[in-house]
């Protein structure tokens, strides 16, 4: 699938994915220890934010919600009135250069395709102000597929591993990694990262 067609597919899924997640559990509960680390006032940036329920109603308010899917961003209109929401592509970030203090990324960078996440890891960097804070799902395994079916149509998934999306975070500028292991919102458990980028 190409981007746009990924696009087109989360316009579709959109809705049945929201009313299937759940908004509680302790993946949520990371976003609690993120804000914490977090100056007054900080600039937070939820890509991937679809709904919003799961992880942009954690963040501070006035966050900003990014989303590839127009539908996504309507629903999170409702779910979170408060927030900023932008509808962009996570490859090419709509933002200056050191002007973002956090970066939260759930389940959304296996959407792009493998070849391109080193660049996506790389726009984190560039965006974000030396120390800024990075918390994301962090795939375990290598593949890319497209599902029929998922959530009633059809979604592209692409991941280099964990090793592998691990190095990467560190080519891109990211240090202090450290990992964890949360409940996700359909119910099974994933792997999380949270990442400082460098003072350099």
């Amino acid at each position: 699938m190409n981007r746009n067609e990924i696009r087109q597919a989360w316009d579709e899924v959109s809705e049945t994915y929201a009313r299937t997640r759940d908004p509680t559990g302790s993946d949520a509960a990371l976003l609690s220890e993120l804000v914490e680390m977090l100056p007054e006032n900080p600039l937070v940036v939820d890509v991937g934010c679809g709904d919003g329920a799961r992880t942009l109603a954690n963040l501070p308010s006035g966050s900003v919600g990014l989303d590839f899917s127009r539908r996504g961003l309507d629903l999170a209109r409702d779910t979170v009135p408060d927030a900023r929401l932008v509808q962009a592509d996570m490859c090419s970030l709509p933002f200056r250069d050191a002007s973002v203090d956090a970066i939260s990324a759930y389940h959304a960078v296996f959407h792009v395709p493998r070849e391109s996440h080193p660049a996506v890891y790389r726009e984190f960097t560039r965006v974000l102000k030396p120390g800024g804070m990075l918390l994301m799902t962090l795939p375990s395994g290598r593949f890319q597929t497209v599902r029929r079916g998922w959530m009633g149509g059809e979604m592209f998934f692409s991941a280099p591993g964990r090793a592998q999306t691990l190095q990467q975070l560190r080519d891109a500028g990211f240090e202090e990694v450290e990992t964890r292991v949360a409940d996700d919102p359909l119910g099974s458990q994933s792997e999380f990262v949270f990442a400082t980028r460098s003072e350099a």
